[in-house]
């Protein structure tokens, strides 16, 4: 998969040549301390175990610059939640504002719909507005807020639920 406009990025699958691009995305992600309890980055090979392979993608721009990723996991191995997945989103601090989010929240939705996934889910520090406000714009809800249900750096965190539900998907 591979799309794009003149003014938007160039969405692509992720694949071991953006390793290194997709891992420093994700530790200045880290690094900002609203984006994930996680506090290290891990290695290509941890990364690349664990994200379903159809539905990861990195935004690039005409030089072939990783601007941003998202990729999915599944929530579960019971056959009841096969249609559900969990997801992160990552742009790099100077690509934000700039539609990348965007574009790779529509890849992501278009992959799993046609895969036939009903719901993409996360968790988002509701410190993040930006990325709660991004989620809102591609149609995903609020579910509601898991208070105090982890520390990150010795500090009690809440964690808002989104999802969206597929409409494509019966």
């Amino acid at each position: 998969m591979s799309t794009g406009t003149a003014t938007g990025p160039r969405i692509t699958a992720m694949g071991p040549e953006h390793a290194d691009e997709v891992l420093t995305i994700y530790r200045l992600g880290i690094n900002e301390g609203n984006a994930t309890f996680e506090t290290t980055v891990p290695t290509w090979q941890q990364f690349d175990a664990t994200k379903l392979p159809g539905h990861r993608h990195v935004a690039v721009d005409g030089t072939g610059r990783a601007l941003g990723w998202v990729a999915a996991v599944p929530v579960s191995d019971r056959c009841a939640y096969a249609g559900v997945v969990e997801h992160s989103v990552y742009v790099h601090p100077g690509n934000r504002g700039r539609g990348v989010g965007s574009a790779l929240l529509r890849a992501l939705i278009t992959s799993t719909e046609a895969a036939g996934i009903w719901t993409i889910q996360s968790g988002i520090f509701p410190e993040n507005t930006g990325s709660l406000a991004l989620h809102r714009k591609a149609g995903f809800r609020v579910i509601g807020t898991r208070e105090r249900i982890g520390r990150h750096h010795g500090v009690w965190r809440d964690v808002v639920l989104i999802e969206r539900r597929s409409p494509a998907v019966a």
